[in-house]
């Protein structure tokens, strides 16, 4: 595709040479910079793309994507200078790619939590009502049954159209997408057309990067203002920013609920560790999973599959084969008559949550012994919010090293204790080893407790002064229950 192509939706403040040039590739990433390659340098929050220009030109760039114009400009290659690369990129691979978004039907799912488990969820319905769909997920991304693995929740704008554009190629008519609030604010989602939005929750998460609640709030909202007129928006009428998300989009707004009025409702019926018997929309249902919050997920995804033309009768059918996500609320059964728990949440309003579905099971009859920590060089304000929570909901919890990243995992487990005072610490004790503090909540349960592993879910690493270790805790429980 020739360069005056790519960027016929972009505003251009200066070009210096030809656009008729052929372009094979486009990267942000210098390393990846083939003969014929755009490269758009972009200024991110470690690295300034514009100090590799020159090794991108070295490797073939034929031309650059650029805000600040090189002092040194090399005969035979063209540069485009532009007010901003983030608004500029996203533009230029939905051309490249043939704007793939155009071609299917795309759904983004935004929010605090929930978003794996409704993208996941709707891309397993779709395929069973027999569509072919892709999903973008921050546990894996998916082509029909091919698995591609996932470094981020949502990837850059290159990768996205270009999995996109893969997607299309292989015949596929949906494709549902985890949207982060990194990735609406760095615009990595720009150029795509979106069929549908859906909006789970919002609590305090990734303050470290947007710095305050607000923030955070405006860069999921964004996501909302930018849907065209020929989308609808689904919200959930439960959570206090539902209706705020909405309030400036032009898409159909619909709503879902457990609480109150909405277009789609549902409530518990029955509820046990196999699942739960609920009715939606006065229709009744059985499903293999627990939670008033997985209510809401599977709500969200009734609901977007009812705009996108599916009939309710068919969707329910399906939604009762639907197993849970990896991950989260994933129960292991021991000899011993005890079940353990893994789950992802990370949040203190994902642990409330599922701490909160143990209890409706359990219903008084058993303990509940939580093991969980915290991320390292991320928002250090949520860790003793994180303990707090784990006290309230738990007869036992165990504070241990969840991502240390940078950070020494004891300094991490001190700011979550810093949280507590002398009569809640009764409950708590901290092992910074986390299979040593998952062993030991399997040798303080008998039969009929319930301990909830939290934190990793569907992860199978634990990252170290920047090294990913091995470490499952599905497989560390399997393996203290074997022996």
């Amino acid at each position: 595709m020739e360069l005056k192509e790519i960027i016929k939706n972009i505003r251009p403040v200066n070009i210096t040479g030809s656009t008729d040039v052929e372009i094979t590739g486009v990267d942000i990433d210098s390393r990846r910079v083939g003969a014929g390659h755009l490269f758009v340098a972009m200024k991110g929050t470690q690295t300034d793309g514009h100090a590799y220009i020159g090794k991108a030109i070295d490797q073939g760039a034929a031309a650059i994507l650029c805000e600040d114009m090189p002092e040194e400009t090399k005969d035979g290659v063209t540069y485009v200078q532009v007010k901003s690369t983030e608004d500029a990129v996203g533009e230029a691979a939905t051309t490249f790619y043939g704007d793939p978004s155009r071609k299917l039907r795309l759904v983004g799912v935004t929010g605090t939590n929930g978003k794996t488990t409704i993208a996941t969820l709707l891309y397993n319905m779709f395929r069973k009502l027999g569509y072919k769909c892709g999903l973008l997920s921050t546990v894996c991304n998916y082509i029909e049954d091919e698995q591609i693995p996932a470094d981020h929740t949502t990837p850059d704008p290159i990768e996205l159209n270009r999995l996109l554009a893969r997607m299309v190629e292989a015949g596929c008519q949906y494709a549902f997408m985890e949207c982060s609030s990194h990735a609406i604010a760095q615009k990595r989602i720009g150029g795509l057309k979106f069929a549908g939005g859906i909006f789970t929750n919002l609590t305090r998460d990734h303050l470290d990067y947007h710095k305050t609640f607000e923030n955070y709030r405006d860069a999921k909202k964004a996501f909302f203002d930018g849907l065209p007129k020929s989308a609808f928006a689904i919200t959930n009428a439960d959570d206090k920013n539902g209706m705020v998300m909405v309030q400036n989009t032009k898409a159909t707004v619909k709503t879902y609920s457990t609480q109150r009025m909405a277009d789609f409702r549902a409530k518990i019926l029955e509820c046990h560790f196999g699942g739960m018997y609920l009715e939606i929309d006065g229709r009744e249902v059985g499903v293999q999973f627990i939670g008033k919050f997985n209510v809401s997920n599977l709500l969200a995804v009734y609901g977007t599959a009812v705009m996108l033309g599916e009939k309710p009768e068919d969707v329910l059918v399906v939604m009762s084969t639907l197993k849970s996500v990896s991950g989260r609320l994933d129960p292991v059964h021991s000899p011993e008559g005890y079940v353990a728990i893994v789950d992802y949440a990370h949040t203190p309003d994902a642990l409330e949550n599922v701490l909160k579905a143990i209890h409706e099971v359990l219903n008084g009859k058993g303990h509940v012994i939580t093991v969980c920590g915290a991320g390292g060089n991320r928002d250090k304000g949520k860790r003793p919010l994180m303990a707090q929570e784990a006290v309230r909901q738990s007869d036992k919890v165990i504070i241990t090293s969840d991502n240390p990243r940078f950070e020494d995992p004891q300094d991490i487990i001190n700011d979550m204790l810093a949280g507590l005072n002398a009569q809640q610490m009764k409950k708590v004790i901290s092992i910074a080893d986390r299979r040593e503090a998952i062993r030991t909540a399997c040798m303080m349960a008998t039969k009929g407790d319930v301990i909830l592993v939290a934190g990793k879910g569907h992860e199978n690493y634990q990252e170290i002064k920047g090294v990913k270790h091995h470490f499952d805790d599905k497989e560390v429980l399997q393996e203290i229950f074997k022996n």
